[in-house]
């Protein structure tokens, strides 16, 4: 193992680190001295004892899909007989029922890439829950699907977010990202966008005064020096927002493959290749809070790997806690399933430590779920 004093003192300074520090912090640190210092960024950037979460559903408008990823369980090809797609109408139903029976106040609505549906679908399902559920925040379409827009319309992104904008769109989710190294894309999505569509998406989104999230999902073909770049370059589309004055990322969230019933999974297998644990998790969690520097939110996704694996998250560097997900399709075609409910996330908030905070799609405070928030932040050693 090489001296890491020095990468150490870096983090402790809270200075910038580079492709070097990455790759020797995830390889070689300690998990817990790791953990360590990652807590220490997070409480220099937020030093307040709270953990923010939001009230939010994931629903899909369609599982039609030509992107054919191998580790998706959730599409279904354009020609199958198990493809839905649901109208506007079906969508904004759906959306009301959530609102007002169960408060919700975001949805985060994604879907496969269909190649049938027009660019008018996009605009008129942000326009009709605009005007029709003006309560609720559309944080709608990844940048897989910006693509799929710019391929059906025939006009380039600048165009196609443009006209979402106008409609009422202002804020993206991070989905599609997996890998941002085209080396594992292309293993797993060669038709779906390549890295620097990727970015180009979210950079020009930011142009146009959008707030987005980012996103890895990890565990299959990556390496240590996958996982740093992919950092490397989600930091880098957050300098250029800087450097014109917008915001940008609101918030990074990595998670793990999830293999079952998908074509990857099945490839692992007959390798012996299990998708990694908990301490990698919290290892990339950390890592990610002290690489991105230049994002002000780490979000620990109990939601994907676990509540108990998320608690430990907000010790490795995390400040939020996703949000509530009350319906949720794609991990579960995946036989993974994980609910909660306003008292169960806000208790599970408690229980470590810290002082539950309902936030909103763009992380403004709504309300405290109180008991008392403790005197002090717990420090680091």
């Amino acid at each position: 193992m090489s001296d890491l004093s020095a990468v150490y003192e870096k983090c402790r300074r809270g200075e910038r680190l580079d492709a070097a520090d990455g790759l020797a912090l995830f390889r070689e640190a300690p998990l817990i001295e790791l953990g360590d210092l990652a807590h220490g960024a997070r409480l220099r950037r937020i030093p307040e004892q709270r953990v923010t979460w939001v009230a939010d559903t994931n629903l899909n408008y369609t599982n039609v899909c030509d992107a054919y990823c191998t580790f998706c369980a959730f599409y279904r090809s354009p020609k199958s007989k198990e493809g839905y797609t649901f109208t506007v109408e079906e969508m904004v139903a759906k959306m009301r029922r959530s609102a007002e029976v169960l408060g919700v106040t975001t949805f985060l609505i994604q879907g496969g890439l269909n190649p049938d549906l027009p660019f008018s679908y996009y605009t008129d399902f942000v326009a009709a829950v605009r005007r029709e559920l003006p309560q609720v925040h559309p944080h709608f379409f990844s940048a897989p699907e910006i693509w799929k827009m710019v391929e059906v319309s025939g006009r380039d992104i600048r165009w196609v977010l443009t006209e979402l904008h106008k409609a009422g769109l202002d804020t993206l989710p991070g989905g599609g990202a997996e890998i941002l190294t085209d080396r594992v894309r292309d293993k797993m999505s060669k038709t779906k966008v390549s890295t620097r569509n990727w970015l180009e998406v979210h950079a020009v989104a930011h142009e146009l005064g959008y707030r987005s999230t980012a996103t890895m999902m990890y565990g299959h073909h990556d390496t240590a020096e996958d996982v740093v770049e992919h950092l490397l370059h989600v930091r880098g589309v957050q300098d250029r927002a800087a450097e014109k004055g917008r915001p940008g990322f609101t918030a990074f969230i990595p998670w793990s493959f999830k293999p079952d019933n998908t074509p990857l999974g099945k490839q692992m297998a007959s390798r012996g290749q299990a998708v990694p644990g908990p301490a990698v998790y919290l290892r990339i969690l950390a890592l990610s809070r002290l690489m991105l520097d230049n994002i002000d939110h780490i979000q620990a996704s109990w939601f994907s790997e676990g509540k108990k694996t998320g608690q430990m998250g907000l010790y490795f560097g995390a400040d939020d806690f996703g949000g509530t997900i009350f319906e949720e399709n794609v991990l579960f075609s995946a036989n993974h399933e994980c609910r909660t409910t306003y008292e169960e996330i806000t208790s599970i908030i408690r229980e470590a430590g810290f002082r539950p905070a309902q936030r909103d799609t763009k992380y403004n405070i709504l309300k405290y779920w109180d008991l008392p928030a403790p005197e002090k932040a717990l420090q680091p050693a």
